[in-house]
């Protein structure tokens, strides 16, 4: 335990220093709605994008604790990044726990994550169906041809896309009317990326627009089907809350800082002496500490569950991101009040954390279906 401790402890301290450069960058890429292009690359060069590669493939294979607790921090520099990269990173290690891809081409895809850098993520999300989570039935399709498969389609928030070198992509196919999982590498002819990616929070993630024309893919590049029905538990999908929550830690220190240094003529001291401004940082630190223990213990719950118990946790799971991003938006809101009509100013990174955490409400899984669970499994047992 020591070792990994330790181990741990060193990945952090790798990680400061590009924490405060991306957050000096921050503000210029929320404003530019540029992609933060070095940040990623100077991710690659620590090796933090390779982390959670099975240790049969050469990778370190970090802990889901350990994960959410990098990300955590990771968003306290910059949010985009931290949920741009934690997509990639929660794939991989989901990937390398269930098993379901052919094994020779999951290990061709993990060496190449540690040896290049090469990143991956999902894209699901379709104009005409909405997030995949609500059941829709792709409209992107993919057609049998002799030895490989014909793509056609168009899906949305494909976050990461400037940089990304796979997309696993949802599509229907004219087998058995089926769904199922493709591999699409990047540099594919009939690929391309449309840059639609224009919202009010987390504007340097680059969730543009993913074109697929006539996209010629071998068989063997069919992942896996998709199932309707029950859906596996997704541990990794905290990386969502732990974005969040590291995002309302910054906002809480912005605050923090500037109760300790504001000291208008009206009053003798700082702000920081006012007892209503110690209420709203007291209240924040309480609901920090909530979150926090809350998230690290689910984390720590899943990494000592056994894989076959695992489905049992989706109720929690779904829960500490409810809980965790909800929170989160209290806390900016509440740090925005102690700092005043100053947060609003686009030169004060607060202004930037409150429509940050606002894009969590939007990520998987939804509130309502999460509260809609918890009562089926209240009422059910």
């Amino acid at each position: 335990m020591s070792q990994l401790l330790k181990q741990s402890n060193d990945r952090k301290k790798d990680l400061q220093p590009l924490i405060t450069q991306f957050h000096k960058r921050a503000a210029k890429h929320d404003q530019e709605r540029s992609f933060p292009f070095e940040n990623i690359e100077e991710l690659k060069q620590i090796g933090y994008t390779s982390l959670t590669v099975p240790k049969r493939y050469g990778g370190a294979d970090i802990s889901l604790y350990e994960f959410v607790r990098l990300q955590e921090l990771l968003a306290q520099g910059d949010g985009s990044t931290a949920l741009s990269i934690g997509w990639h990173m929660g794939i991989i290690k989901n990937l390398g726990e269930q098993g379901k891809w052919d094994p020779t081409l999951f290990k061709e895809i993990a060496e190449e994550v540690l040896r290049d850098g090469k990143l991956i993520n999902a894209a699901a999300t379709e104009p005409d169906t909405g997030s995949p989570t609500r059941g829709g039935k792709p409209q992107t399709t993919a057609s049998r041809d002799g030895n490989a498969w014909v793509i056609n389609g168009k899906k949305t928030f494909t976050t990461m896309a400037p940089v990304l070198d796979y997309f696993i992509v949802t599509a229907s196919h004219n087998e058995d009317d089926g769904i199922a999982n493709f591999l699409i590498p990047r540099q594919l002819e009939g690929v391309t990326i449309e840059e639609t990616w224009n919202t009010v929070g987390m504007r340097a993630t680059g969730s543009h627009d993913l074109i697929l024309k006539d996209v010629r893919v071998p068989t063997r590049y069919l992942l896996e089907p998709l199932i309707g029905g029950e859906k596996p538990a997704m541990g990794w999908l905290l990386h969502i809350p732990a974005c969040y929550l590291g995002i309302a830690q910054a906002a809480q220190q912005t605050a923090i800082d500037y109760a300790k240094t504001y000291s208008p003529n009206s009053i003798n001291g700082t702000i920081s002496e006012l007892p209503n401004v110690q209420q709203r940082i007291g209240e924040n630190e309480a609901k920090l500490m909530q979150s926090r223990h809350f998230l690290h213990s689910v984390a720590k719950k899943w990494d000592d569950t056994p894989i076959e118990e695992r489905a049992f946790m989706k109720p929690e799971l779904a829960t500490v991101k409810m809980m965790v991003v909800n929170t989160a938006n209290e806390v900016v809101d509440q740090a925005m009040r102690v700092v005043g009509a100053n947060s609003l100013f686009h030169d004060n990174p607060l202004q930037r954390y409150y429509r940050d955490v606002r894009a969590g409400l939007h990520n998987p899984p939804m509130d309502d279906m999460t509260v809609i669970q918890l009562a089926k499994e209240a009422l059910e047992h």
